[in-house]
């Protein structure tokens, strides 16, 4: 798969590494391209980031979990990704088959891939956006025809702010999403952070520079910030394994070497 492919739109450019291929690489999907496995591999020699994706993967369905469990029946996920094992509708439908899912993406690949795999569930679909601009994902079609905003939707940026620099306020585009949906929605948020690994992550944020979305780890003040207007629920800001977990033997000994903030709150 070191060229185009059959499964690649066109317009894709297969040589530069996209964040989304990546990820999909380190989870063990099969839609990337040789450089996509190259970059994965320099991060894996800076980073454990096989195991910052599995336990970032491992988060995204534990909030979603607690959201349905709140009474949440409509989802919108933001930066979603190329389909793998535990998508927010498999998670969600499973535990209640009443939820519906609008996922969005600026990979054309990822969205290609969801639509395919949505082809038969009519309470799912993809779009292709810019996450960044909470008005023309809130009023597109395929959002609004799925999702009521005047009920609480359970909005997930998980593993996606850090791809936003300052430059483009992240803070300002969640409080713009924040405004668009109805009291008792949630949002889930995990995010790259430097606190734990500075050296590490400065070496891995180096390595992203040559790929198609740089990232900006930041603090835990920075990310604390972004759920302005929402009431953190329990246990707070804490690492990725640290929310909530199934089981004590789920955290490793230094929650931190997971490098990624998590942290869920519901919008009064």
């Amino acid at each position: 798969m070191a060229g185009r492919t059959g499964w690649s739109p066109d317009g894709v450019d297969v040589a530069l590494p996209s964040s989304a291929r990546v990820y999909d690489y380190l989870l063990g999907g099969g839609h990337n391209f040789a450089v996509d496995r190259d970059t994965g591999e320099q991060l894996a020699r800076v980073l454990p980031v096989r195991d910052m994706v599995r336990f970032n993967r491992s988060y995204l369905r534990r909030a979603v979990l607690a959201m349905v469990e709140a009474g949440i029946t409509q989802f919108l996920d933001l930066g979603s990704g190329i389909p793998t094992v535990g998508n927010v509708h498999e998670v969600a439908q499973f535990a209640n088959p009443a939820c519906r899912v609008v996922y969005v993406d600026i990979e054309p690949i990822a969205v290609t891939h969801s639509a395919l795999l949505l082809a038969d569930n009519p309470d799912a679909t993809a779009i292709l956006a810019d996450l960044r601009k909470p008005d023309a994902v809130v009023d597109a079609p395929e959002s609004r025809s799925l999702l009521d905003f005047s009920r609480p939707v359970g909005l997930l940026a998980v593993g996606v702010l850090h791809f936003l620099p300052d430059f483009d306020d992240p803070w300002g585009v969640l409080a713009r999403y924040r405004d668009l949906l109805a009291s008792g929605s949630h949002l889930a948020i995990s995010h790259f952070t430097s606190d734990r690994m500075p050296r590490e992550m400065a070496a891995g944020a180096d390595i992203f520079e040559r790929a198609a979305e740089p990232i900006t780890p930041r603090t835990r003040a920075q990310v604390l910030s972004m759920m302005d207007g929402f009431e953190i629920v329990a246990p707070g800001l804490v690492f990725t394994p640290e929310w909530r977990p199934e089981a004590p033997e789920d955290v490793p000994s230094d929650p931190g070497c997971a490098n990624l903030y998590a942290v869920v709150g519901r919008k009064p």
